[in-house]
């Protein structure tokens, strides 16, 4: 394991707002459970709105870079969801342009839950993450991320891996920063997915949130982060009990509000640590 230092992303806590600048009602984090914004049936809708959609591009820019994308995969154009991710976790665009040198290194490693198309995992190595692991419980997700890897020929700091969570991983693997932009949507926990794209979208039962924040923790370095992108689409009210349950504690370490169709949105970067 190297002995770089393990790259944190900025760490001043904000509080949590409840309007947006101009004054328009979000719905925050603390809010009710009914309120509309978290309704798994909506984010099911929108998830087979985006399956249907015959006229999604198969390429897509974040950052000023270009990325495949393969049906069946998360849009990262369609929501302002990963670009607030990198935000959060100091990503910027890369400096030079595509085929340049890579950034100089000291940012340590990632392993990235979740990766969808590959776009922050990517981006993460072109801004001098050593290795990057990006791990998705949809084969299709791996594939595309496996595309994305060879476009920008970041195959020496970057793997591609069909993992639920953690399970697929070598035993010994330890990573600086752990992180997951979840499924934030709660569903009921008798929820069946009819297709590994909404696995992006709900998670019946919150049970893949509480086995991650059982399990994160083993998986980094010392002195390493776990860091879990959230929103009020999510219960985090009931994302604490987990927590707590499982002898963790949440902390918010960024917010923001985010315009998403016709709703204000709040995300926010918890911080995983210890209880106590």
């Amino acid at each position: 394991m190297a002995d770089t230092p393990p790259f944190r992303p900025t760490v001043t806590e904000v509080p949590v707002s409840e309007t947006t600048t101009a004054g328009e009602p979000s719905t925050p984090l603390t809010g009710p459970a009914t309120a509309p914004v978290r309704s798994h049936v909506r984010s099911l809708a929108r998830c087979a709105a985006a399956r249907a959609r015959g006229d999604l591009p198969r390429v897509f820019t974040l950052h000023g870079r270009a990325f495949d994308l393969l049906e069946e995969v998360f849009a990262p154009d369609l929501t302002p969801s990963t670009q607030t991710a990198l935000d959060f976790l100091g990503i910027p665009a890369p400096s030079g342009p595509a085929g340049a040198d890579p950034a100089p290194a000291g940012r340590g490693s990632l392993l990235e839950i979740g990766s969808g198309a590959g776009a922050i995992s990517v981006l993460a190595a072109l801004n001098g993450h050593e290795r990057v692991v990006a791990a998705d419980i949809n084969p299709q997700a791996v594939r595309n991320t496996a595309l994305n890897i060879a476009r920008h020929a970041v195959g020496d700091r970057v793997r591609a891996v069909h993992s639920d969570l953690f399970a697929a991983l070598p035993p010994g693997e330890r990573f600086d920063t752990v992180f997951w932009s979840s499924n934030y949507v709660l569903a009921p926990g008798s929820y069946v997915y009819r297709n590994d794209c909404e696995r992006a979208f709900v998670d019946p039962g919150y049970a893949a949130h509480r086995r991650f924040l059982e399990q994160a923790g083993q998986w980094t370095t010392p002195g390493g982060a776990v860091l879990l992108h959230f929103s009020s689409r999510g219960d985090l009210p009931l994302l604490r009990s987990l927590a707590a349950a499982c002898g963790r504690a949440l902390t918010v370490r960024r917010s923001r509000e985010v315009r998403e169709g016709a709703e204000t949105v709040e995300h926010c970067l918890l911080e995983v640590t210890a209880a106590g």
